[in-house]
């Protein structure tokens, strides 16, 4: 028997129907951290790669990567790299069965979330 409502309805849950909760865009966000990782990480190699290539070479990755620019996305990627570390302790803990709770997972979200911008900003303090 065919659902004649089929047509009228959305197939699948839809942004336009949920109201986005902190589990959901904190689990989006680590996807998005994970993959700015790799991007971060070729940044670094290239840096590397240029020091062993040639001194005009290296210059020229130095000046990038130490400008306003590759300061800031490095900063943002240190930010990614606490960010995606905690959000996986974060996974941890749900894999283990603890903290599947609402109230407990939305107390882990806020914790991801402050957690990555102190220990960012602790970091650069320190290394600066």
């Amino acid at each position: 028997m065919a659902d004649v409502n089929r047509g009228n309805r959305p197939l699948s849950p839809h942004l336009s129907i949920y109201r986005p909760q902190l589990t959901s865009i904190t689990s989006i966000l680590t996807r998005i951290t994970g993959n700015a990782l790799l991007v971060a990480a070729l940044l670094i190699v290239w840096w590397f790669l240029a020091a062993a290539t040639s001194p005009e070479a290296f210059e020229r990755a130095n000046w990038w990567l130490t400008s306003v620019l590759g300061d800031l996305v490095m900063a943002l990627s240190l930010w990614g790299l606490w960010y995606h570390t905690l959000a996986g302790v974060r996974h941890l803990i749900w894999d283990n069965g603890y903290g599947l709770d609402l109230p407990i997972a939305e107390k882990l979200g806020w914790a991801v979330v402050i957690g990555s911008v102190v220990l960012t900003a602790i970091t650069l303090l320190i290394v600066a």
